[in-house]
């Protein structure tokens, strides 16, 4: 079976992870596609497929040299799909030979992925596109990871003479709402080093990640009859959008790309009694991004110094740190991945990842774990697509890191 293939019939299930639930996995969709990836697994030949009680999945691919003992590489990939997005009836299409012109994913709605808007079109004229009726999400984020590394078992398991050595399968649950590391329990995965599947284009290989944090602002008001309010009512509302206006409006996601962070406030509630602010909180550079959130407090400073102590409260919570610091000193992690893009016949590029990945919180665990691209754009939105060649590149990539990996 092809990778897109794979992809394709992934989206089925309906696995989007919940924030607001408090069990591992937060949904139970998610149990139902790792039982089904565990019978796939099994398919495969990987004799010792598992399923964990938290919804993490586990296997093994035998190494085919006799005797050997050598460094043992992981792929992983994470099981859920964002909730943001409509996720649920996804319709899967193929379009081969695409023109590179406009897609008009859905004629009833005049929904069109079109290159102007989306230049990583432009690449993949004459290629196949896999992509949607635009009214969903496709979950190429990340279950072309996960078709993709299923693959490369697949191709392994058909060529026996392409030689590698002990290989770690992991699929997670959770990623989105940041918590796929949270139970991932490294010593018995049992890989000295992974990677990732779950970047963009064919030929990314990652390491740096932003510095995360979540921070959280209540602000309690009082309220009272307002044709008597003079000097007496305080708007929680009116002092949360303050709150706000206070933030750098240059410093939101919509305003920034590449290494520069930004406060995104990704939930806003308020009454004249009590409103709540949450802000994800990125940066690349630890200083920029202490920086940040030392200006969330003197901004909740400030607002209490106007209007009474204890008016406006300010939790943060970090999640996770920029991985470059624990990858540089494995340095063969991205050479051989260097390596492998470019005999897969392409042109391997590094670029700091604008987000997060299990990666990122696995390297701190004593897993380093770069990020690999899975040939699929636009992710977290109706206009996500795949290449089917891309994908492939991305299947040749990953077996040509388990041949290389095989004689380190």
């Amino acid at each position: 079976m092809k990778a897109f293939e794979r992809l394709m019939a992934y989206t089925k299930f309906e696995a989007a992870s919940d924030g607001s639930s408090k069990t591992c996995p937060s949904t139970s969709e998610q149990l139902d596609f790792g039982r089904a990836l565990v019978q796939e697994m099994q398919d495969l030949g990987i004799r010792d497929a598992n399923m964990d009680q938290n919804g993490y999945v586990f296997g093994t691919i035998e190494a085919n040299i006799e005797d050997w003992e050598g460094t043992v590489i992981g792929f992983i990939a994470h099981m859920d799909v964002v909730r943001d997005v409509p996720f649920q009836n996804i319709r899967a299409r193929l379009i081969q030979n695409y023109d590179g012109g406009d897609v008009l994913l859905n004629p009833e709605q005049n929904i069109v992925l079109s290159p102007e808007e989306y230049d990583s079109l432009q690449a993949y004229g004459g290629k196949d596109l896999v992509v949607t009726d635009g009214t969903t999400l496709l979950g190429a984020d990340n279950r072309a990871g996960i078709a993709e590394i299923l693959t490369m078992a697949e191709v392994l398991r058909d060529n026996p003479e392409i030689k590698h050595g002990t290989i770690k399968i992991g699929f997670t649950p959770d990623e989105e709402i940041g918590r796929g590391a949270d139970r991932f329990d490294v010593e018995r995965f049992g890989a000295d080093f992974a990677y990732t599947v779950d970047g963009g284009g064919f030929g990314e290989v990652e390491y740096e990640t932003f510095n995360a944090a979540t921070a959280k602002i209540a602000i309690r008001g009082e309220n009272i009859h307002p044709g008597t309010a003079k000097n007496k009512m305080k708007n929680a509302s009116l002092i949360a959008m303050e709150f706000h206006g206070l933030l750098p409006v240059t410093a939101r996601p919509e305003h920034t790309e590449g290494y520069e962070g930004f406060f995104h406030l990704i939930d806003l509630r308020g009454s004249v009694e009590q409103a709540s602010l949450t802000y994800i909180v990125r940066d690349h550079d630890p200083i920029k991004f202490q920086a940040k959130k030392d200006r969330l407090d003197k901004v909740t400073t400030w607002l209490n110094d106007q209007y009474g102590p204890g008016t406006v409260s300010l939790e943060i919570v970090d999640s996770y740190a920029n991985m470059q610091e624990q990858i540089k000193p494995h340095w063969h992690l991205i050479e051989i991945a260097y390596e492998a893009v470019q005999e897969a016949g392409g042109e391997p590029h590094s670029i700091p990842v604008r987000g997060g990945t299990d990666g990122a919180r696995l390297s701190f665990m004593g897993l380093p774990c770069p990020n690999l691209g899975t040939g699929s754009h636009n992710h977290h939105s109706k206009m996500e697509y795949a290449c089917v060649q891309a994908m492939d590149a991305c299947v040749t990539t990953l077996v040509k890191i388990a041949e290389k990996y095989a004689v380190r």
